[in-house]
């Protein structure tokens, strides 16, 4: 069996991810932040159609815990959605990382329960999949490499290193 995990981030659905963010900062000591505006997909599910949505992600780290913002910008049809039509914003999924994401949904029979799944376009192929057991938390799996690696260690540092300036960076 390819495990899954372990758990390395916790998503959040936001309404607004820099006024997330800097709560984050100012009121936890979280940062900095790293973001991506508009994210760029090359390929989009949802439910198993193709889709386009319009979301940017803030990331920082809280010592080995991934904190991950996402703003849905749009209305299109998307887990982001669902999660906000029933819940205040807050914690919608975990993510795991993997280094062959279709056998990781494979092994472990992961594959019939992917909600939405993708390919931005830098290549980073992910799939969330519904393994809510309680009100939110979908697992995320993101397939990575080296480059990924080496970005998250870069992150990583920084956290370690922050004086509290410069809460959100490009």
């Amino acid at each position: 069996m390819h495990a899954v995990g372990p758990i390395m981030q916790n998503g959040f659905v936001v309404p607004d991810w820099r006024e997330a963010a800097l709560h984050w900062a100012e009121k936890l000591g979280v940062g900095p932040f790293f973001v991506v505006e508009h994210v760029a997909f090359s390929e989009l599910r949802y439910r198993g159609k193709p889709t386009s949505i319009d979301m940017s992600v803030a990331i920082a780290y809280a010592g080995a815990l991934q904190i991950e913002l996402v703003q849905q910008h749009d209305d299109a049809e998307s887990i982001y959605k669902d999660f906000l039509r029933g819940n205040a914003p807050g914690l919608q999924h975990v993510g795991a990382l993997t280094d062959d994401l279709d056998r990781a949904l494979d092994d472990n029979a992961l594959r019939e329960k992917i909600v939405q799944d993708g390919v931005t376009t830098a290549g980073q192929r992910f799939a969330y999949v519904d393994t809510v057991l309680h009100n939110g938390s979908m697992l995320e799996i993101v397939e990575t490499d080296a480059g990924m690696l080496k970005a998250f260690d870069y992150m990583k540092d920084a956290a370690r290193n922050w004086d509290g300036k410069d809460p959100i960076r490009g």
